[in-house]
């Protein structure tokens, strides 16, 4: 997520650079709702998906869900992009991610994660937005307003490391351990991107928590596998890791 901002005409490099990587990368080894998803977003942005709201309106933030109840923007904030460079590095980092979870839950179980994941974000952002707002007495987290699927993709970013064998990740350079991984990104983004939404990516990794390291995750596992009739299957190194301490 990233502060809302509007649009600016004129050629959109971002959707350049996106198509020239999804075709390096293969359209055909895309999986179905990897591909699906990176282009109904791409074509969001674009405006050739014409929606009944304004890019600039869409963006999340706390007073517009708790006081103006504006439960359109609690859903799609998460599919709109302030730029076509944001819209840019989101998808391809979407793809990576994808390619990978997707293939291993089957394509019905990741959609239907993706949708749950992404309602777990919006519902994270406004309520950190409404503690921070209380614990700081600063009304600029009330406030902020977001969109962009980075929280999502900082919830994914979690279920990769509980999928995967334990192994140094490349984070700015750095080869920082799997399980600090997600909080060094963190925290490099926002050192990097002042525009970016610390609290929304904040709110993605405590998503993904909830998924990889709590009886949450069992429970929509469990939701899941009945509305496709496929359960889920995770490598052994996740199931361990929902027996172990949130962090470690």
């Amino acid at each position: 997520m990233r502060q809302s901002q509007r649009r600016q005409p004129g050629l959109q490099y971002g959707l350049i650079l996106l198509a020239s990587q999804a075709i390096n990368f293969g359209i055909d080894k895309i999986p179905p709702a990897t591909l699906i998803g990176i282009a109904a977003q791409s074509l969001l942005y674009a405006g050739i998906i014409r929606v009944p709201w304004n890019p600039e309106d869409a963006c999340i933030s706390t007073l517009k869900i708790l006081k103006h109840k504006d439960w359109r923007s609690f859903f799609i904030s998460n599919f709109e992009h302030g730029s076509d460079m944001h819209l840019y590095y989101n998808m391809v980092s979407f793809l990576l991610k994808g390619s990978y979870l997707e293939p291993m839950y089957g394509t019905s179980n990741f959609a239907i994660l993706i949708g749950i994941l992404s309602t777990g974000c919006s519902a994270m952002y406004v309520t950190l937005g409404y503690i921070l707002t209380q614990f700081t007495e600063d009304y600029a987290y009330y406030t902020a307003c977001a969109v962009g699927f980075s929280a999502v993709l900082f919830a994914l970013k979690v279920i990769v490391v509980c999928e995967e064998h334990d192994r140094p990740h490349d984070v700015g350079g750095f080869r920082v351990p799997s399980k600090f991984a997600v909080w060094a990104e963190l925290f490099l983004i926002h050192l990097l991107v002042p525009n970016a939404s610390f609290v929304g990516h904040l709110g993605g990794i405590l998503v993904g928590c909830l998924y990889c390291y709590t009886f949450v995750g069992e429970k929509l596992d469990s939701y899941i596998a009945k509305l496709t009739g496929t359960p889920i299957i995770h490598e052994e190194q996740f199931y361990r890791r929902r027996t172990i301490r949130l962090f470690f």
